[in-house]
């Protein structure tokens, strides 16, 4: 069984109700979901002129290797109206592969842990909540310590469930 860590987040039409469309998606395609944070809302990352985001971080068990659930993730993102039309750019759901197991690992189309986790408050922070003693496999640092260490100065506000 693995154990994937997984950032679902979005800023288009009703935000809540989308994490938690997505959340459920994850979990009849992927496997069981074994932890989910808070939401979190935070101001949009990298493209700012654009509504605020809300994400949520989820730990799910899944007989799925990494790049088939990439493929099942980008396929649900799919299936909720997500269109890739500009980098950063407003979405209706992205869900991130964060952490799977303590690997590392690089394809063209996938790398983790994800390149820019311990650059990102707004992945950190509801990781943070579910999983503060998980150690990114490449800098050997517990989230917790990336979160305290964490240049990233966004605001990241927990929001009630």
């Amino acid at each position: 069984m693995n154990k994937a860590y997984l950032l679902i987040g979005g800023n288009m039409g009703d935000r809540k109700k989308q994490l938690k469309k997505a959340a459920m998606r994850v979990e009849k395609a992927c496997g069981r979901i074994a932890l989910l944070s808070h939401f979190y809302e935070t101001a949009a990352w990298g493209k700012t002129d654009q509504p605020p985001f809300y994400n949520q971080a989820l730990i799910v068990h899944t007989t799925l290797p990494a790049l088939e659930l990439l493929d099942t993730i980008l396929h649900i993102e799919t299936s909720m109206g997500r269109h890739r039309v500009e980098k950063f750019g407003p979405r209706v759901i992205d869900i991130d592969i964060l952490l799977f197991n303590d690997a590392v690992i690089h394809y063209p189309n996938l790398v983790v842990p994800h390149p820019e986790l311990a650059n990102r408050r707004f992945a950190l922070e509801p990781l943070n909540e579910i999983a503060p003693d998980a150690v990114h496999p490449v800098l050997k640092k517990t989230i917790s310590r990336l979160l305290k260490e964490c240049p990233d100065t966004l605001e990241v506000r927990k929001l009630e469930n």
